[in-house]
């Protein structure tokens, strides 16, 4: 595994990669970093696949931009661009891959036309109504401020136990000790950075746009996870080519609640998709 910095547009973003071949470019999701696939990468790379990690910004080594509009999708999106084409690869040959704030992230580039096929593990297309979208950008500033006037290890302590990660309370302490590192590796004011300008309460509703999506598409959730499950259905009604994988025995972080049946299903797919 090699790892480094590529400057796309002006910001600095930390990745790690492995092996050659098609491109899987990965994104975590809130308070993760490229460190949330390392388990997964060799997988991938050793059944004829380039595995490329990103740290967001605001996360892990990557910057935090000054710029609270650095954060948001639309530039993400032209980063993720950027960082392809520096790779050397096509949209015909690439897959992004995006686990719930990543998955928002992959859905939005994957809408500009920069890959061929697409994984979202617990996405979203957003919120449909503007009134979600306003109590969202409300909660998420509250979110940002506690950040900022308690700190990252509390924030941590907080986030690891709403509802929405319940079902992992049954996972091995080793495991659980990992990801609680990986977190506690941020800053708060990337993090703060990342709510106010990535937060699902400024993303745009990208239902409208589902229709015109026609590259294989994966929709992974955990049957634990019913708000997800329950999106990731309305999704495969609107995009063409999309289809979902509902994992028994997890909630919304499928990567991490049930690893080997993640990896198994994200390989049958890129082995059997063909991108368009």
């Amino acid at each position: 595994m090699t790892e480094g910095f590529l400057a796309l547009n002006g910001l600095r973003y930390f990745y790690r990669a492995e092996g050659t071949g098609k491109l899987i470019l990965m994104l975590h999701g809130f308070t993760g970093s490229s460190e949330t696939w390392r388990r997964h990468m060799p997988l991938f790379a050793n059944n004829g696949c380039r595995v490329v990690a990103l740290d967001l910004p605001g996360h892990g080594k990557t910057e935090t931009p000054a710029d609270i509009n650095r954060f948001g999708l639309e530039a993400v999106s032209k980063d993720i661009a950027q960082c392809i084409s520096t790779l050397g690869a096509t949209r015909q040959d690439t897959l992004l891959l995006g686990y719930s704030m990543g998955a928002r992230t992959a859905l939005y580039a994957a809408l500009q036309g920069v890959c061929g096929a697409l994984v979202l593990e617990s996405g979203s297309p957003g919120l449909s109504a503007e009134t979600e979208r306003a109590l969202r950008r409300e909660s998420d500033e509250r979110l940002a401020i506690m950040l900022e006037e308690q700190g990252i290890p509390q924030f941590i302590d907080y986030w690891e136990h709403i509802p929405l990660f319940a079902s992992q309370s049954r996972l091995p302490q080793e495991i659980l000790a990992e990801q609680k590192a990986q977190r506690l590796a941020n800053r708060a004011e990337g993090l703060s950075g990342s709510l106010r300008g990535a937060g699902t309460g400024v993303m745009p509703n990208l239902r409208p746009q589902l229709a015109a999506l026609k590259i294989p598409m994966l929709l992974i959730t955990g049957e634990l996870d019913e708000k997800y499950t329950a999106i990731a259905k309305e999704i495969a009604l609107q995009a063409p080519n999309a289809q979902t994988a509902v994992c028994r025995r997890a909630g919304h972080a499928v990567h991490l609640e049930e690893p080997e049946w993640f990896q198994q299903t994200v390989l049958q797919f890129i082995q059997t998709a063909v991108y368009i």
